[in-house]
């Protein structure tokens, strides 16, 4: 079991737009026992140094009793932790596009139905087709490394950037005064704003304009996840890194000691007018 992380407080970013950042917050009994929990894969659970799963959902202020969505949640990596912590008096969504991007995850709640059977199903963004969440149902979202993706136009037939729209749908399945949890690969700020198309990076400032846009106030950032090691500089992009590897074997070694890439850590508010 991984001991609870020691609460913290971070220097403040130096970003466009002033970003505050917050003290790191101890998680609770129930979420440190379910990132414990059984449920887990062994691959999953040697991920944990680099992700920092109960501290950021503790950062998100996730509580057991939430309605949750995981938009793109993937093989189920966070769902692993959600499920059960959530399945006694919350609600979970996974949210992936429709059509075979799905299968992995519904492979994966198909499976065990022990830990998964109550956990729900959607698609997001409506733009790619399938049912999504209804508007005003849900107290957080929480997506992991993800808006990269919307920016890059992933899986949209003229890799478009439809960033702008999947924000406003995830304003809308909120409920008001509902939290929006992002995580994400951070291009530093002054860096070349055309590599946010090209390299799985992002900047903190790009994310902030996209959610105030769609409506969202800023409530915050956490350093849990930086990694000073990570360069950004990458020629294959933050894929280079674990756990991708895109290079294979070349320099594996050197990848490994930098560890998994520099993440930002942000938390949005839908108002409560």
């Amino acid at each position: 079991m991984r001991l609870p992380f020691i609460t913290l407080s971070f220097a403040c970013l130096s970003l466009a737009g002033a970003a505050v950042a917050m003290p790191l917050l101890q998680s609770e009994p129930a979420l440190t026992a379910a990132v414990a929990g059984s449920a887990r894969s062994p691959a999953n659970v040697a991920r944990d140094p680099h992700r920092h799963p109960a501290e950021t959902l503790a950062f998100f202020g996730v509580k057991p009793t939430d309605s949750v969505v995981e938009i793109w949640p993937g093989g189920g990596w966070y769902t692993e932790i959600l499920a059960p912590y959530l399945s006694a008096g919350g609600k979970l969504t996974v949210v992936s596009p429709s059509g075979r991007p799905s299968e992995g995850i519904n492979t994966k709640l198909d499976k065990d139905a022990a830990t998964y059977g109550k956990v729900a199903r959607a698609n997001f963004p409506s733009l790619l087709g399938g049912t999504g969440v209804a508007p005003g149902s849900v107290d957080k979202v929480l997506t992991f490394r993800n808006v990269h993706n919307w920016r890059m136009g992933y899986l949209s037939p003229d890799k478009a950037d439809y960033s702008p729209a999947a924000f406003k749908e995830i304003y809308a399945m909120l409920k008001p005064g509902g939290v929006l949890g992002i995580e994400d690969h951070r291009l530093p700020e002054d860096a070349d704003s055309a590599r946010e198309k090209t390299s799985g990076y992002i900047k903190v400032s790009t994310v902030r304009a996209l959610a105030e846009a769609a409506g969202f106030k800023f409530a915050g950032s956490s350093e849990v996840n930086a990694n000073p090691k990570d360069t950004h500089d990458w020629a294959d992009g933050v894929w280079t890194l674990p756990p991708s590897y895109r290079l294979g074997d070349k320099d594996r070694e050197k990848y490994a000691a930098i560890g998994e890439s520099d993440r930002m850590t942000l938390k949005f508010v839908k108002p409560a007018k």
